[in-house]
Parts: C-alpha cells; sequence; structure tokens
C-alpha cells in the first residue's frame, strides 16, 4: 500500500457550550480552522454559544463516512453512545 501525502481529512467533533451546557456536533476538513471560526463567533449555530469546547473529535480519510458518523452522532442512539463513551468527561464539565 503505498503512502501518499494528499490523503484527505474529515473530522467529526463535538462541543460543549458553557452557555447553555449543551452540545455541537460537527463535521469539516479542517478541525483548527472550524474551531478557530466557533471561537470568533462566526458559525451562526454557535456564535450566541460562547464560550465553546471541544471534548471530543473522530478523524476519517472518507467523506461518506465522516458524513454518516456526525448524522449518527446527532441521532438519539449516537447521543447515547457519546454520553457513555464521554461519561467522565462529561462528569467534569458540570
Amino acid at each position: 500500500m503505498e503512502e501518499t501525502s494528499d490523503v484527505s481529512r474529515y473530522y467529526v467533533y463535538i462541543l460543549y457550550s458553557y452557555q447553555d451546557l449543551g452540545f455541537y456536533i460537527g463535521f469539516t476538513n479542517n478541525l483548527k480552522r472550524r474551531l478557530t471560526e466557533h471561537a470568533k463567533g462566526e458559525v451562526t449555530a454557535t456564535k450566541k454559544r460562547i464560550p465553546i469546547k471541544l471534548i471530543h473529535y473522530e478523524y476519517f480519510i472518507n467523506r461518506r463516512d465522516a458524513e454518516a458518523r456526525e448524522k449518527y452522532l446527532k441521532s438519539g442512539y449516537g447521543r447515547k453512545q457519546f454520553n457513555e463513551i464521554l461519561k467522565a468527561t462529561l462528569e467534569n464539565l458540570k
């Protein structure tokens, strides 16, 4: 298997809002840029929810896999799963 330097990268991430104590689940191909946009209030969905904190992210090399994971995490089953997986993290945020 050959390695290439132009491997696509996709991220699914979960933010925690200290403002409303809720979560935001997103998808991007540039995590650092996207987090900066959230922090600066440039994302409509989170600009009134600042301050926020990145509490989890996942890395994918396939866009469809990342989009499917984002969709799953936004579902009832997905939210239940991340609440179980991030149990200690969520307890520390309270």
